[in-house]
Formats: C-alpha cells, structure tokens, sequence
C-alpha cells in the first residue's frame, strides 16, 4: 500500500505530495512541527502535544490552520489511511505561501498543513534500549528561542550527523558554561550515584519535551526523586545511567559518552524501569 500524506486540503499521495515554491517554511524554515507516537493504532499524549503546538504557533504568531478537534480528525484520518497500528504520526504549520519577504505576509494568509504518519517496528526500538547508545557533545550554536519546536533545525542536523560519523547515535548541546542542554531530537538525563535523577530546567535552553514530562510522573510513580538543574559534562560521565527522552524513543539508555562508558556499560535498572511503566502513565486516545 502506497503512503497517503494530507496537505492543505486533500489527502494525496505520498510520493506526489509537495508544497508551493514560495512557502514560508521552505524559504525561511518559518514554522513549527509537531511528532506524536502512535501505539495500538491510538495517538500517545495527543492533549500535551496539542497543547504545545498551540504554544509554538502562539510564540511565532502563527494562525492555528483549523480547530483542534478538526486538526485530531485530520491526523486521525492520516493514521488510518496510512493503516499505521505502531509509528508516528508528524505534522507541520508553516506561515503559508507568500511572495518571498522577510516580513509576515498579509494577516490573512492561510497556513500551510502537512501531515504524515509511518509505521515503526517496536522490536527494533527495543533492540537498540536493550544495547544502549553512545552520545558525543558538541558546542551549542542554536538560537536562544530552542523551547519553541520550530521546524529551523540545521544545528541539530549538523549535530546528529557528526554524532553518526562518530559511531554515535545522538549529540548532547554543551553551553558555554560546560552544562549540558539537550539532545539534536531528544531530553538529555542522567542518574547520580546516589540514585537521583537530573535534567535541566525547560525554562530556557531546551525544549519542553512531552515525554520528558511524562517521564517525571513515571518517576513519581516508581518513588524516584528528580531534580531539575543542570549537569555538566563531567558529571554525566561520573554518573550511575544517563538516557534521552523523546517521543520516538521513550526512554533510551546512553552507555557511552564521547567515547567513555557510563556505569557499568550496560542499560541500568533506573532507565529500565522508566521505559517499562512509560504507557501506562502516558494519555493513550481512544
């Protein structure tokens, strides 16, 4: 069966879909995105991602394409033409198609829609929490504004890419003060020797992943302790587990950093714990 993406509009075929030339999201990356897990067939934290993309169109002045509950039906419908069971499901708000200016178009430029979705195999997410990953840092370049999830990501393709070219499969920020930020996709975390779990403040300097948030309530139930503050990279590299959040990934554990081995080298029982109770916090739609 063929892909079927929805764009402004129509649902189309996947390989035929495009947007115009002059979209604002192609000329200028003006616009936010949004990934949600699908499970069972089922949207996983549909209200918080919602809830976020509403933010981000807010922070950038964007128009909401459509209602909330028609923008569900949209990427209900998404889902089921594309007969996605486990996967994701991606949609992305641009500011619309205008003659290329760096001023806002006209206020009333319709927004541009795109959504798809695709399945995943758990078993392959499974293998890889099962092995762990390795992380490397790099410097963080990004703008100041990264709590806004704008689809303008080139330092976080740079990044994941040297982290590929190092046998790495994610990159951790670093400031300029040697803290940790965030992952190129993911919320970075790591567990102290004395068993508490640290992630930086989402103030400012990361994003508010979903699943970062639904993470400290699976630590809430599971008794754990989290404080929210930054790390540095020495300190990552001291602790007992390090892992990354993200929709796509749950909680994934790091067993290596820059070429160092975290623990004992294998996936801890804190991350293992966090990734088994993950769904039965989460708000799974029906």
């Amino acid at each position: 069966m063929s892909r079927i993406a929805y764009v402004n509009g129509s649902y189309v075929a996947h390989a035929e879909a495009g947007v115009h030339v002059e979209d604002r999201g192609y000329q200028f990356g003006d616009g936010v995105y949004e990934v949600c897990e699908v499970r069972g067939g089922h949207m996983v934290d549909e209200r918080r991602h919602m809830a976020r993309l509403v933010r981000s169109l807010g922070e950038l002045r964007i128009r909401l394409p459509m209602s909330l509950a028609a923008l569900g039906v949209v990427l209900r419908q998404t889902i089921a033409r594309n007969r996605v069971r486990d996967g994701l499901v991606y949609l992305q708000v641009t500011r619309g198609v205008a003659r290329r200016d760096h001023y806002f178009p006209d206020a009333a430029t319709p927004p541009s829609l795109v959504v798809t979705a695709r399945s995943v195999d758990p078993a392959k997410g499974e293998a890889v929490a099962g092995q762990g990953i390795a992380v490397i840092t790099v410097p963080d370049n990004r703008w100041e504004r990264v709590d806004i999830k704008t689809i303008g990501l080139l330092p976080n393709v740079l990044a994941k890419e040297a982290a590929k070219q190092a046998g790495a499969r994610e990159a951790w920020f670093v400031d300029a003060s040697g803290h940790v930020t965030e992952g190129g996709s993911t919320n970075a975390w790591i567990v102290t020797p004395e068993g508490r779990l640290i992630t930086r403040p989402a103030e400012s300097g990361i994003l508010r992943g979903i699943t970062r948030t639904v993470m400290m309530e699976v630590a809430e139930k599971l008794q754990l302790r989290v404080e929210e503050r930054p790390f540095t990279v020495a300190e990552a590299l001291g602790a007992r587990e390090a892992f990354v959040t993200s929709a796509t990934n749950f909680a994934t554990p790091v067993v290596r950093i820059d070429g160092q081995t975290i623990g004992d080298g294998r996936p801890g029982p804190v991350v293992r714990a966090l990734r088994e109770n993950f769904h039965q916090v989460a708000e799974i739609a029906r």
